[in-house]
């Protein structure tokens, strides 16, 4: 597993259990199965980019710092209406 690989699969254990959650809960906000997201931890399976960014927006995190391209988490900016374009 290369270090980036690492990163991640670090942080997502990390941010689960530092709220106290269990993989079942997490999978259940992702919308898969509690094995697929234990696969992600482990670093079995790579982590879908949906998956990602409802990880970030779950946690408060950007995703760099799920990343490991941060080594403290950086709060989401300013949060977004449903409507609200990203691009502009």
């Amino acid at each position: 597993m290369e270090k980036m690989e690492q990163a991640y699969v670090l942080r997502i254990r990390s941010l689960r259990e530092d709220r106290d959650k269990t993989q079942e809960e997490i999978a259940q906000v992702l919308g898969t199965s509690q094995t697929m997201y234990s696969r992600y931890e482990r670093g079995a399976s790579e982590l879908p980019i949906r998956h990602l960014i409802r990880l970030c927006q779950y946690y408060q995190v950007s995703a760099d710092y799920i990343l490991g391209f941060l080594h403290r988490p950086r709060p989401l900016a300013g949060s977004r209406s449903k409507n609200e374009n990203i691009y502009e």
